[in-house]
């Protein structure tokens, strides 16, 4: 936004700098280069709030990037970011804390019988960090005079009442008390108007919500999800060696599911090699888990002691650490307008983990988070005169895509499992597109009394997790998590759950101070939302705190 606008009225406002946000920017740049493109991004730099495994197909970056900056594979940062590429893919069966075998030829069976499961290998994808990718991304995007402004936190959109397209995105308040009284230095958020809004802020973010609600979209299913917690780990030369740095691992089974004897949970685990003797170690939990004490943070440290995995990354030291929230329920949860099909209306659309473009049969979701950038951006171009057709434009073209193509495919695979469970649900989900579609409960409804089996010798040092997020927050602002009946909490939660936020919140948020549940240390807040998501009364809400806080994640 230029100095006549008063940085609050731009041309095309972009909600949210990931690999979905900065691809609509780059693409739509070199199609209309006269176009005013502003995106705003919470966190206080880029990749910062970027966490992911990550193995990342070629051909969208590269569709990218050759129309941006044709030369891009002789620069440091292609030959840095892109150096890893994988030729080993194991798929390992995890069965107690010593066996273990690999199935990656059930894999390869099922890709020659033209079965879903087939699409879960990543021979020659890229291995690479988010949050270096976004970062990277981000400077070519300044490099084409786009605006990119980040420590800018959006909480709100306004509609035209008359014709539903998006009018202004609000930014949060600054300067505010824990009170939220007004501090010398308040200022209030403003608001950036634009003729095309583009919500790219990643999964379950805050404005896409905001304004499903409010343009009325609608998903045919639930959106479910899974959370995602993950070590970056420096290791011996020998033990890097020995892994290499061209091989991805993702396990089933144990610590999230024991066949028959339980427990039972979607998910499991990934290993991946980072650069200079490093290895990313995660696991992924659906969050439809029933086990009222579960933390993934004690599956992950289980997964870390597991035979396979030790010998790669024992007595490594751990240099960074994150969580996050996965869209999962794929097509079914796309929210789309119910009169005309777009995802999106009007002026607005929604991209990448935002709309939820998340292919659970290949465990991938960043190819089409930069795909449907390059869509938002191609409907963007064929619409400036005409901003109410870009949902419909941009719907159209994501129906032609490959994107659509392979949501299609693994359409109805998450609810099956959900509806079944490990045990039965995968094996079923091979024919899942010829089954109906399940109805299945949100996230926040599947919670029991029932408790988690496998627990490790050791407590989770949650303090020196988000320590290793590096994540930061105005002490003084006003608490960003609200507890929105502490009676609720009394009364219903801790008689039966036993306060289940205390134990799965990956930063230590929650506490109960005289007997009462409170996010007593905000400040630690790793932006996941797993609280939001998995409290089993719904009786918690994230909110924005103001810009630049969170994790700063540098590698992860």
């Amino acid at each position: 936004m230029n100095e006549k606008n008063k940085y609050n009225k731009a041309d095309v406002l972009i909600v949210g700098a990931g690999p979905a946000g900065l691809a609509c920017a780059i693409h739509l740049k070199k199609k209309n280069p006269r176009l005013d493109i502003c995106l705003i991004e919470k966190a206080a730099d880029l990749g910062n709030h970027n966490l992911s495994g990550a193995v990342l197909e070629p051909e969208p970056l590269h569709t990218l990037l050759d129309e941006a900056c044709p030369q891009w594979k002789n620069t440091d940062q292609a030959k840095e970011i892109l150096a890893q590429k994988v030729q080993k893919d194991n798929i390992m069966f995890c069965l107690g804390k010593k066996i273990s075998f690999n199935i990656s030829f059930v894999i390869k069976l099922a890709k020659i019988l033209h079965l879903g499961f087939g699409q879960m290998l990543h021979k020659d994808d890229y291995i690479v960090s988010v949050s270096e990718l976004t970062k990277w991304l981000g400077s070519i995007a300044r490099n084409l005079d786009i605006e990119l402004l980040t420590g800018f936190a959006a909480e709100d959109v306004f509609l035209d009442n008359q014709n539903g397209s998006v009018v202004s995105v609000k930014l949060v308040d600054q300067g505010l008390d824990k009170k939220g009284e007004k501090q010398p230095n308040y200022i209030p958020g403003e608001k950036i108007h634009a003729d095309f809004i583009v919500l790219a802020e990643g999964c379950d973010g805050l404005v896409t919500e905001s304004f499903i609600e409010k343009a009325k979209l609608q998903r045919k299913s639930p959106q479910l999800y899974s959370v995602g917690v993950k070590e970056l780990i420096k290791v011996s030369q020998s033990q890097y060696e020995k892994f290499t740095s061209s091989r991805v691992v993702h396990a089933m089974g144990y610590p999230l599911w024991r066949p028959l004897i339980g427990p039972a949970m979607f998910g499991g685990g990934i290993i991946y090699p980072a650069r200079k003797n490093h290895i990313a170690v995660g696991i992924i939990v659906g969050a439809d888990w029933i086990y009222k004490d579960f933390n993934p943070q004690d599956a992950l440290t289980l997964f870390k002691n597991h035979s396979f995995v030790g010998k790669f990354i024992r007595n490594g030291s751990v240099v960074e650490a994150g969580a996050k929230m996965i869209p999962e329920a794929g097509l079914y949860a796309v929210p789309n307008d119910p009169k005309t099909g777009t995802i999106g209306k009007a002026n607005c659309i929604i991209t990448g983990d935002s709309a939820g473009f998340v292919n659970m049969l290949k465990i991938k979701g960043l190819h089409n988070a930069i795909y449907s950038g390059i869509y938002a951006a191609d409907a963007i171009a064929e619409n400036i005169n005409s901003p109410q057709f870009t949902a419909l434009r941009y719907t159209e073209l994501i129906k032609k895509s490959k994107l659509y193509e392979e949501m299609l495919s693994a359409a109805n695979f998450r609810q099956t499992v959900a509806k079944f469970g490990p045990l039965i649900g995968l094996p079923l989900s091979a024919i899942a597109d010829l089954l109906p579609r399940f109805k299945v409960e949100q996230d926040t409804k599947s919670m029991t009394a029932a408790e988690y089996k496998l627990k490790p010798n050791q407590q989770f040092d949650k303090d020196t997790f988000a320590a290793m997020a590096d994540t930061q927050h105005r002490e003084e602002q006003p608490s960003h998590l609200k507890i929105l009946d502490t009676e609720i909490c009394k009364q219903k939660c801790t008689p039966i759950y036993d306060s289940p936020c205390i134990t799965f919140c990956p930063a230590e948020v929650y506490e109960i101070i005289r007997n009462e549940v409170k996010p007593a240390n905000p400040s630690n807040c790793l932006h996941c939302k797993t609280c939001q998501i998995k409290c089993p009364l719904d009786n918690i809400r994230w909110t924005a705190p103001e810009g630049a806080g969170g994790p700063r994640y540098k590698r992860m």
